[in-house]
């Protein structure tokens, strides 16, 4: 891995960082057993994790965002619960013979299909490129700068930046790149013509990138992955699983015939609020059973 000429396009080198595709480890002798190590693999800025400013000022970054996990987790409970009533209502109201969501299924199945009959090290490619693409993405977005030159092959890859934060190092694990690129090219050439009639090649071919996405995400964390380890890996797992959920309810409300985004935003707020009142009597028949358990022990 060469440390490219990172001085030349105004990244200094003692600022620059590397960040490396997550799937250089799996290569790296976990995805494919019989192949030997390729070498030592960055965590992906997780030095900055015990040097950053938060550790200065004598608070674990890592605390601050593990804390920030468990306010996340009740979210994650409302949205996982509206999200299972929202599609099972259009299951019932005829999802499965809407155009839209079969062509959808389709691909995600087709997919599946792929998965087993191509090997796995030719998929290899065009995820690290994905992974290392959306690195860069949202470097910029973020007000990075980027080398020109980045690494991808069946070992892994990496690209030169001069900033890496926890939303640059899990983008690839929430954000789509492949399917966000379908949707971007269909909307521009959308703009030029009436492509009303291949609506159904547009979410075919979204299943099959979002399997794509989802599918490698799985593999990736299932093998556990040094990226998670940078805001830590139960506050990575938390905006993981609930922005890929998100993407989720936005296909199913672009798809269902019943369920809009007016009547899911009331359903999740009766849900929050069914919640709010749940954890309340829980609190106050804990509060109650410990006062009466410590007038018990004082009347002794």
């Amino acid at each position: 891995m060469a440390n490219t000429s990172s001085s030349k396009r105004g990244l200094k080198p003692s600022g620059s960082r590397r960040v490396r595709a997550a799937a250089a480890e799996l290569t790296s002798g976990e995805l494919f057993p019989k192949e030997s190590p390729s070498g030592e693999i960055d965590s992906c800025g997780q030095d900055d994790q015990h040097h950053g400013p938060a550790y200065r000022q004598g608070v674990p970054k890592s605390l601050v965002k593990f804390v920030v996990g468990l306010f996340l987790l009740p979210l994650a409970w409302v949205l996982t619960k509206t999200f299972l009533q929202a599609f099972t209502t259009s299951l019932h109201h005829g999802l499965l013979a809407t155009q839209s969501f079969g062509c959808f299924a389709a691909g995600a199945v087709l997919f599946g299909i792929l998965y087993f009959i191509i090997p796995q090290k030719a998929l290899m490619i065009p995820y690290v490129l994905g992974h290392e693409v959306t690195h860069a993405l949202w470097v910029w977005i973020f007000g990075g700068k980027v080398a020109d030159h980045f690494h991808v092959s069946l070992e892994g890859g990496h690209v030169l930046t001069d900033r890496v934060n926890t939303w640059i190092i899990l983008a690839p694990y929430f954000f789509p790149i492949y399917s966000v690129l379908v949707v971007t090219l269909y909307g521009a050439a959308s703009l030029a013509a009436d492509l009303s009639s291949f609506r159904w090649l547009l979410f075919l071919l979204i299943g099959v990138t979002l399997a794509f996405h989802l599918v490698f995400t799985c593999l990736l964390i299932l093998k556990g992955q040094p990226d998670l380890h940078y805001g830590g890996s139960f506050f990575s797992l938390m905006v993981i699983y609930q922005i890929n959920l998100l993407v989720i309810i936005g296909l199913l409300l672009a798809t269902s015939r019943i369920v809009t985004l007016h009547q899911f935003g009331r359903l999740l707020g009766v849900n929050a609020a069914d919640f709010v009142e749940t954890t309340r009597a829980i609190l106050e028949a804990a509060i109650s059973w410990m006062t009466d358990l410590y007038s018990e022990i004082a009347g002794k």
